[in-house]
């Protein structure tokens, strides 16, 4: 509340209105009776009103009638009589000629000199419109939620694609395996084998990725991994045990195929070659995290390499260096005594702090 210093002269009135013509913002001037006695110039632009055919008026006679609000006659009451003050008020004005407009309404309360009658009050309606403003906001909140509807439409189509990618990849290793049985080449034989092992390996990562279609905690996502492929190649009959070691760490989903595809062609080879004759054993997945790198391996206690000499690069170890350089890793063979380790050394990579890291043996 703003005190004046005197009576509601012609020189007072004079000077209020001279302040809210000063103003940018729209503003009107009511009398004790709530009726119009001065209207700011941004007020006249903004609403289409004159000085001559408002003055006198109540706020509900204003214009069209557009004005007529309840809850903004009820703010000016409570304001003529001194009540508490209420706040700002906000609310849509209509026009049937003019687009709707949002506003901010306040009310604030003005005495000449010591009197609290309402005759020797005026009040003052300050007038924020905020049409603008809202209208950038209705359209952001639209574009927000249709953004998430195609977001969640791009998940549900994302895991439709994936399901079918790997359903697609059981068929064909399911196919190379009905081919492997009918030929006569042992050589023929063995490579439609290690084609349908290669083909079921990138159906099982594809089965694993479809909940996950963002980044994956490591060490479930290679747990689950190990897991299938435990259940399918290793099976009851074979002494072979399949642990996963993984520290705290989070990778994306497109380094979780690479890595998993690794994973896969590694254990595959160990169980090839590490335990012949039905030899128990132990195989080791390792993922760790070694700043600003990481490294993941996979290790065995079988009978070792061969000597260098009888060593004869495959597929296998073709597709082991491919996918390392995708994850921009050294690949590293030794001997783990006994045994063999294969690693691959990222020094610069993905991975980042997560949960608690799981150490689970995955197989008999």
């Amino acid at each position: 509340m703003v005190a004046l210093p005197t009576s509601p002269t012609a020189a007072t009135l004079s000077l209020a209105r001279a302040l809210i013509d000063a103003s940018h913002n729209p503003m009107l001037l009511l009398d004790g009776a709530l009726r119009v006695i001065g209207v700011s110039r941004a007020f006249q632009a903004s609403f289409n009103v004159t000085p001559e055919t408002a003055m006198g008026l109540t706020l509900s006679e204003l214009g069209e009638g557009e004005w007529n609000i309840p809850q903004l006659g009820l703010l000016l009451e409570n304001a003529l009589l001194g009540g508490q003050e209420i706040g700002d008020y906000e609310t849509d004005l209509a026009r049937a000629d003019l687009p709707t407009r949002r506003l901010i309404i306040s009310v604030q309360r003005l005495v000449h000199g010591e009197s609290s009658e309402p005759s020797e009050t005026l009040i003052l309606l300050v007038v924020d419109d905020r049409t603008d403003s809202r209208r950038v906001e209705d359209a952001n909140a639209a574009l927000l939620i249709e953004q998430d509807h195609l977001l969640r439409e791009r998940a549900v189509l994302l895991q439709e694609m994936q399901h079918r990618i790997a359903n697609s990849l059981q068929i064909i290793a399911s196919i190379l395996m009905l081919k492997a049985k009918t030929v006569t080449s042992a050589e023929s034989k063995q490579h439609l084998r290690d084609a349908h092992d290669r083909v079921l390996s990138i159906a099982t990562v594809q089965q694993h990725l479809q909940e996950h279609p963002g980044d994956v905690e490591a060490g479930p996502y290679l747990l689950k991994l190990c897991r299938s492929l435990a259940a399918s190649m290793i099976g009851d009959e074979r002494g072979v045990t399949l642990t996963v070691r993984a520290d705290l760490a989070i990778i994306t989903s497109h380094d979780a195929v690479s890595l998993g595809l690794v994973v896969t062609e590694l254990v595959i080879n160990a169980l090839k070659h590490a335990f012949p004759d039905h030899r128990e054993g132990a195989i080791v997945v390792d993922y760790a995290l070694k700043p600003p790198g990481w490294t993941l391996s996979v290790s065995d206690d079988g009978v070792g390499r061969p000597p260098a000499a009888a060593v004869k690069a495959g597929l296998g170890t073709s597709v082991v260096e491919a996918l390392g350089q995708q994850l921009g890793a050294t690949v590293v063979i030794s001997d783990a005594g006994p045994g063999a380790r294969i690693s691959l050394i990222n020094k610069a990579g993905p991975g980042r702090l997560a949960s608690p890291n799981p150490v689970a043996t995955v197989s008999p």
